[in-house]
């Protein structure tokens, strides 16, 4: 929600102002009207039977002499009370029905989606109407009917929202910490629509108290003795050609008051400040629920092989992928956009999303089978792309580190924020004691991303996964965060799986390097052997196009012709070959399988730019 500050410059603008000051008068006259005017709006004058509007009584008097400017007066608490029951109801049944889908699974959740679809589509005020029929005639009833009424579209709204916020990385990470799903409802999804859910419930209480207002003239609201701002309107339906000024006054108050409640909800959208939801956050793995134990790997800490992800529409994104992390080992994974490089890290992770399927003949990593486990505890940590919307934007950066130690190591919320404030002094974020109670809006770029490494420290990893952790920032604070992610390497002993479209990047902080293209290997070897030479025409394109201190700034970049394949694209040959310049006949029919060329290194070419072998390796 809207903070102070902002709260303080939304009330300053004549918006602001407007609907304060408005909100004001009605609050006063709702809460003073009835002790005020009571008597006044109660007392039977037959001689003042159906007088005119005048000084003494603005609005004129009714059937029994009663002066309706102060039944207006007296009638304001009970019809706010009711507008706001109702709204409640709305908001209420609506925050339910929207959630519900995402809590329950998949065939139940298609249910309530699809009921509140046919509640929307049904005409609101016959469903109004028939909802008063059904519960009776009376004030409270019908306040029931009319919230009942509001809710399938509040329900609308905030199943958009929620699906919006339940796809985002952040959320994912919630899952893998192990945080149950009313949790997750509670402290990730609320937060982050109750801005425009609260917008949207203002509008709504202004249709509600019209709504409400017009029951109550129809006679199915609130009944004799009492009466709200619609029982007036009707006492005077019959006396409104002889003096309209009988009916200006309580129709007014229901104009002037539902602008007010549109005043409050402009307010509220300018205090939103047009916060956007974010995607990302450091993950954490799942859940610390214990599963059997298997041995360990001899292949590595992460051992994949033959990784496949399919998508509907036969998109292959990921083909036959082999990979292997050693424990305390750091492997660089680079290659242009859609190669496949942060599908296949999702994979090791367990992340790919929705409608994503992954196949392998081995997904291990540590002692687990991840085809059918999970990673334990907080033995894996990812870090993602888009350092801003990688944290929630609701929390403080403190309570989504500490939550990691209060889901997994039992720790209280004082201990927990210590390690927090601990772990941000570890990523070298200055003064991190107060740091822990800010947001992560009021970070910068490099400093969030440390934030999310941060997270990632808050258990004990053993591997970290950083999905282009040093995109969209410049080359100081580049460099300062690939300096972090060596001293994290160094300190915790945690093995790294970097992915990167750099290979610059990869070189300086990775002991190996695999390239991918087109969702596959094409080569892997030790950073060493880059200055070397490579094998594979496409990392020697990728080493070509980086500029260095020598290189002529007259002499155009050297770029990579052609195109990656599209997806779901299925060539016969190397997926390489139309932008290749060695391409052969070979290349273009027969598809090249990745095989060892020395120690440490494969490449998958028929025609490979150098040749790397045990013996060039001692010669070497």
């Amino acid at each position: 929600m809207p903070d102070a500050p902002r709260f303080r410059r939304a009330l300053r603008t004549p918006l602001g102002m407007s609907a304060a000051v408005a909100t004001t008068i009605i609050a006063l006259v709702a809460i003073f009207g009835p002790m005020v005017f009571g008597d006044t709006a109660d007392r039977i004058d037959t001689d003042q039977i159906g007088r005119h509007s005048g000084l003494e009584h603005p609005f004129g008097t009714d059937a029994l002499g009663r002066d309706i400017a102060a039944r207006v007066m007296v009638a304001t608490r009970l019809t706010l009370e009711l507008t706001l029951f109702a709204t409640l109801i709305a908001a209420v049944g609506g925050i339910v029905l929207g959630v519900l889908p995402t809590v329950l699974g998949k065939r139940a959740g298609r249910l309530v989606t699809a009921t509140v679809s046919l509640l929307v589509a049904f005409p609101g005020l016959l469903f109004v109407l028939f909802l008063a029929v059904i519960f009776g005639v009376g004030t409270y009833s019908a306040a029931f009917a009319i919230g009942l009424g509001a809710a399938p579209a509040t329900a609308r709204l905030v199943q958009n929202l929620t699906l919006s916020i339940a796809g985002i990385d952040y959320v994912a990470a919630a899952r893998i910490l192990g945080v149950g799903r009313f949790k997750i409802i509670v402290r990730h999804v609320l937060p982050n629509i109750a801005e425009p859910v609260v917008l949207f419930l203002s509008q709504t209480a202004a249709g509600i108290l019209v709504a409400f207002s017009g029951l109550s003239f129809l006679g199915l609201g609130v009944q004799p003795p009492d009466y709200d701002w619609g029982r007036l309107l009707n006492e005077q339906l019959d006396r409104v050609m002889i003096d309209p000024m009988s009916a200006v006054g309580p129709g007014s108050a229901i104009v002037l008051t539902g602008i007010t409640f549109g005043l409050i909800g402009e307010v509220i959208a300018k205090m939103s400040g047009g916060r956007t939801a974010p995607q990302g956050e450091v993950a954490a793995d799942p859940s610390g629920a214990e599963s059997p134990v298997v041995d360990r790997a001899p292949e590595g800490l992460l051992h994949i092989d033959h990784l496949q992800v399919r998508f509907p529409g036969g998109h292959t994104a990921v083909r036959d992928v082999c990979l292997t992390v050693a424990e305390g080992e750091a492997v660089g994974i680079v290659g242009e956009s859609g190669s496949g490089k942060s599908l296949t890290a999702l994979a090791a992770a367990g992340l790919v999303p929705h409608p994503g399927r992954v196949d392998a003949h081995t997904l291990r990593f540590a002692e687990r089978d991840m085809r059918t486990q999970a990673p334990q505890g907080t033995s894996m940590a990812m870090v993602f792309q888009d350092p801003m919307a990688s944290l929630n934007p609701a929390l403080t950066v403190g309570r989504q580190l500490s939550e990691v130690a209060e889901v997994h190591h039992g720790a209280s919320r004082a201990a927990a924020t210590a390690r927090a404030v601990a772990r941000l002094g570890a990523v070298r974020i200055p003064k991190p004691e107060q740091r822990v109670g800010q947001r992560p809006h009021e970070f910068s770029g490099g400093m969030r991303q440390r934030v999310m490494i941060a997270m990632g420290l808050m258990g004990e990893p053993r591997l970290i996964i950083a999905d282009e952790p040093t995109t969209a920032l410049d080359v100081t604070v580049q460099s300062r965060v690939l300096g972090l992610l060596r001293d994290v390497r160094a300190e915790s002993g945690a093995a790294l799986l970097l992915i990167s479209h750099d290979i610059a990047v990869v070189s300086q902080v990775c002991d190996r390097v695999v390239v991918m293209y087109a969702g596959r290997v094409v080569e892997e070897l030790p950073v060493g052997d880059l200055a070397a030479g490579v094998a594979h025409p496409y990392t020697a394109a990728l080493l070509g196009a980086i500029p260095d201190m020598t290189t002529d700034r007259d002499t155009p970049l050297v770029t990579i012709p052609g195109r990656p394949p599209e997806p779901g694209e299925d060539l016969a040959g190397c997926p390489f070959a139309p932008r290749c310049e060695r391409a052969s006949d070979r290349c273009r029919t027969e598809q090249p399988v990745l095989e060892p060329i020395g120690p440490g290194r494969r490449v998958a070419c028929w025609d490979p730019v150098t040749t790397h072998t045990p013996e060039s390796e001692e010669a070497r």
